[in-house]
């Protein structure tokens, strides 16, 4: 087998793929239950905090990322960076004009 021909292939175990689906499944439930509390304008912001979580679990033991070369977390990383941005200057924008798209609507209202 030449050198081109060599592949890395990285077995996970059972035990660490349901601590992972755990962890997973609280997530979900964390999610649920945080939805429920109304902390303002952060419950967008845990929500996603929560979401970012879980999706970094899925990217490192079930799409294989921790035992991959560093260049492929490089681009994980800036991919959510870049997704943070995006959506942080969206938000931004939204509660700008927040008072305008919903009649009646207004943070000082108390309501």
């Amino acid at each position: 087998m030449s050198a081109h021909e060599q592949s890395f292939v990285h077995i996970a175990s059972v035990r660490l793929l349901l601590i992972v689906w755990v962890a997973l499944i609280f997530g979900t439930w964390l999610t649920v239950s945080a939805s429920n509390v109304d902390l303002g304008f952060l419950n967008i912001w845990i929500g996603l905090a929560i979401a970012t979580g879980k999706a970094v679990l899925v990217a490192l033991y079930y799409m294989h990322l921790r035992w991959d070369k560093p260049f492929n977390a490089f681009v994980f990383l800036s991919a959510f960076f870049f997704l943070f941005l995006f959506i942080g200057f969206a938000m931004m924008d939204t509660a700008q004009y927040q008072i305008d798209l919903i009649p009646g609507y207004s943070p000082g209202m108390g309501g």
